[in-house]
């Protein structure tokens, strides 16, 4: 079910007329609705009732304080991928020790921080890595729990951007490489080797990648069991796909069902390998807890007809909605009070001073000047992916809980963006 529908001749959020949030908050803001996101949550917990199971949160798909909010009171983990994460994690009242660090590039501070906070593992991608944070933590007298992330040499079929399981991927130890890699980290001082990361990229819209995935992992922990390195923890990743609308999109595999037919495959081969023992299971998504939970209201400033395209030049732009330029994705673009009229084909454009400023092509819209959009399912890697180019303020955001509205960020001015700089004395 959508929780942003027509009512009343009006595009909602829940109860919420849309123009009422454009009329109190402006434009253009990101409007969450609570409820998705709960049930959205809730799909996954729901699969992992009575399970020694975690679901870390994807926390680079939205990391608004009050959405990480929300997610901790459920009982959510969190997948970080910068220090910066982890503070956001404690300041909105998550637990670091339900938190997973991931990344290529971990420094010696964020090492240091996380370490000083207790976070539950260090998703590990390289022997520099290892040995930096073993260094890290014999100097703290601590024991760093980590986890290798393989890279499985899996075609995710996603986009190249966000495909990040195959050898020309920059993330992650190659499969073959894998075992001589645990035997190292096993062997440092200061670590403690306690599972096993896959994550073969985003999007993804069928799961039998993510099975191909995990049995090259359950191949790797069989081997790493006869060599006396037993793991606890087993973490499939994340990137389970949502549906934009574009024509011909293929839906999604439901929560349920993908992570039925993983616990599935695991409980067969504990019960044929291990006798039965349980192993943790530890999963990563982003996107499908938070894109369409979300939409991004933005005005329509001029109608621009041309003699090859006709333009929708709108409020919001590039900087505010990176993925369409930046992945060539397709966003749903949703008039929020319908119009009766001939439907004339446009590019929806943003202000930017770039030709790549666009938001969508070629769609059929009955509009006029003053009127609002809505860019659907835009709750994941929208605000997390904003940027001030132009000098330009990051949008406000909202969050719909039934019939009432909270601002969960302001928007930025001018002021905002320049108060950090100063001019030479």
């Amino acid at each position: 079910m959508s929780h942003f529908s027509i009512q009343n001749g009006v595009l909602h959020a829940d109860s919420v007329a849309l123009p009422a949030i454009a009329d109190t908050y402006g434009t253009p803001t990101y409007v969450y609705s609570k409820t998705a996101l709960m049930q959205n949550f809730g799909a996954y917990a729901d699969a992992c009732a009575g399970r020694d199971a975690l679901v870390c949160y994807a926390m680079k798909a939205n990391s608004n304080l009050a959405i990480l909010d929300l997610l901790a009171r459920e009982g959510a983990g969190f997948d970080i991928v910068s220090g910066g994460e982890l503070l956001r994690v404690i300041a909105a009242g998550g637990d670091p020790g339900k938190t997973i660090f991931s990344g290529v590039g971990k420094t010696v501070d964020e090492m240091k921080l996380a370490l000083e906070k207790n976070i539950l593992c260090f998703n590990v991608e390289s022997i520099p890595e290892l040995h930096r944070l073993n260094e890290v933590a014999a100097g703290m007298d601590k024991r760093a729990r980590v986890s290798l992330r393989v890279n499985p040499n899996v075609d995710a079929k996603t986009h190249p951007y966000i495909a990040t399981g195959l050898k020309a991927n920059k993330f992650g130890v190659a499969f073959d490489d894998a075992l001589e890699t645990y035997r190292a980290a096993a062997a440092l001082s200061h670590l403690d080797v306690v599972g096993i990361d896959c994550h073969i990229g985003s999007q993804l819209l069928d799961d039998s990648p993510l099975l191909e995935a995990l049995d090259k992992l359950i191949e790797l922990i069989d081997a790493l069991g006869k060599e006396g390195i037993d793991l606890h923890h087993l973490d499939i990743g994340g990137g389970l796909g949502v549906n934009y609308g574009a024509e011909g999109d293929k839906p999604p595999v439901p929560v349920g069902e993908y992570l039925g037919r993983l616990f599935k495959r695991i409980d067969a081969w504990r019960a044929d390998k291990y006798d039965g023992r349980p192993i943790k299971v530890i999963f990563e998504p982003g996107r499908s807890i938070v894109a369409d939970t979300g939409v991004l209201l933005t005005k329509i400033e001029f109608l621009k007809p041309g003699a090859e395209k006709n333009f929708a030049i709108v409020d919001a732009a590039m900087n505010d909605l990176m993925r369409p330029t930046l992945y060539q994705a397709w966003m749903g673009v949703q008039p929020v009070t319908p119009r009766a009229g001939e439907q004339l084909a446009y590019d929806v454009v943003g202000p930017i001073c770039e030709s790549g400023d666009w938001l969508a092509r070629e769609r059929a819209l009955a509009v006029e000047p003053g009127d609002l959009l809505a860019i659907m399912t835009a709750g994941a890697y929208g605000m997390t992916m904003a940027s001030n180019y132009n000098t330009r303020g990051r949008a406000a955001e909202v969050m719909v809980d039934g019939d009432q509205v909270h601002l969960i960020r302001q928007r930025e001015n001018p002021a905002d963006l320049f108060s950090l700089e100063s001019t030479l004395s």
